[in-house]
């Protein structure tokens, strides 16, 4: 009979035979190309002098939350925030999570019920793929972008339809086609919801606003830990649907809230984008630059986002590429199976706003030499 402590072994020696073994790496002074901070909010002196002199007008804030938000850690200032924000979104109203995994945590597992049914695009998110799993409605998951399966899964779902995607897919950088999924949705009656997470601050508003689809999804999920460079992600919807979550969503109920500091780093955060057309201007030019460099047979994703992937198959090759992009300076990820399916594991790019066109180049030319 084995242990709990056998079995914690054995399933760590298979992830390390199997190339797959996770560990945590301490920050360095490589060259960022890895991280979602793609205006450079989260290092910005601007960001950090905003929200340090906006604090100073609440002398008295606390350290601290002290509770959920049902007991005492519910604020004025948070619930002036999420209208703002909900505002700034063209929605009519908003509500705060600890995180963008608890936002689909809670989401997902609250609204759809038994009978109901969610349907995923096959890359979304793990946060949705667990929320829909503690839901009791019926899954369906549809081929990646591909609307004919879309619709094929719409005509056997049953009860309420929920269609859950990414307007920017977090692996693979490509987007989402909003426009012909809104009306599919429309045609059978199903809600639409979008997590914007990697389009916030790459395409200004997120990509629901700016193809005017706002009044035609469901609802959003705002995170705040990427371009905007803070943490923390808000649900946008209805009212309705904002005090469904608050009774519902147990990632919301159950845990303590944010800090004053987190929130006020968010609002500012959001002042500051609305003055970043030269931030988003430096990162546009930065990935078509880089699009540009590559040649070859270079298998790289289509995207024109942020992110850019390159293919380059099996878990070890992409680990020693990778090794060797760090030794040369640059902080380039590889993303392996299981995290992506076999046989697509790839060196994951993410560009930013002060990334230099000469570290660009330099990195591009090293990614042809190795390739």
């Amino acid at each position: 009979m084995s242990t709990p402590e056998s079995y914690i072994e054995a399933k760590l020696n298979e992830r390390k035979a199997a190339g797959t073994f996770r560990t945590l790496k301490a920050d360095n002074n490589l060259i960022d190309f890895c991280s979602n901070d793609y205006l450079g909010f989260a290092r910005s002196a601007v960001l950090k002098e905003k929200t340090e002199q906006h604090l100073k007008t609440y002398p008295n804030y606390l350290n601290g939350a002290t509770g959920s938000r049902l007991l005492s850690g519910n604020t004025n200032f948070c619930e002036q925030l999420e209208a703002e924000i909900a505002s700034f979104h063209d929605a009519e109203a908003g509500l705060i999570f600890n995180s963008g995994y608890d936002a689909n945590l809670g989401l997902f597992s609250s609204l759809p019920q038994r009978g109901d049914t969610i349907i995923t695009d096959e890359l979304i998110h793990a946060c949705i793929i667990d929320g829909a799993r503690l839901s009791y409605a019926n899954r369906y998951i549809f081929k990646h972008n591909d609307l004919n399966s879309l619709e094929d899964k719409l005509k056997h779902a049953k009860g309420n339809i929920y269609i859950a995607v990414e307007s920017i897919y977090s692996m693979d950088g490509d987007m989402a086609p909003l426009k012909e999924i809104v009306a599919l949705a429309a045609l059978y009656s199903a809600r639409l919801i979008v997590d914007e997470a990697h389009a916030l601050g790459v395409f200004n508003k997120g990509l629901v606003n700016k193809m005017g689809l706002q009044n035609q999804v469901f609802a959003r999920v705002i995170t705040f830990g990427k371009a905007l460079g803070a943490h923390g992600a808000i649900v946008l919807g209805s009212s309705m649907l904002r005090e469904y979550l608050i009774n519902f969503a147990r990632s919301f109920v159950f845990t303590t809230a944010a800090p004053i500091h987190q929130l006020a780093t968010v609002k500012m955060g959001y002042e500051l984008l609305q003055d970043s057309e030269k931030e988003q201007r430096l990162l546009a030019a930065n990935i078509i630059l880089f699009k540009s460099q590559l040649r070859g047979n270079t298998k790289l994703i289509e995207s024109n986002s942020a992110i850019q992937s390159i293919i380059i198959s099996g878990n070890q090759h992409t680990s020693e590429l990778a090794l060797q992009l760090q030794q040369a300076g640059f902080d380039v990820r590889p993303i392996l199976n299981p995290t992506v399916p076999h046989g697509t594991e790839r060196i994951r790019i993410c560009l930013h706003a002060f990334n230099t066109a000469a570290d660009i180049e330099n990195l591009t030319n090293l990614i042809m030499q190795k390739y």
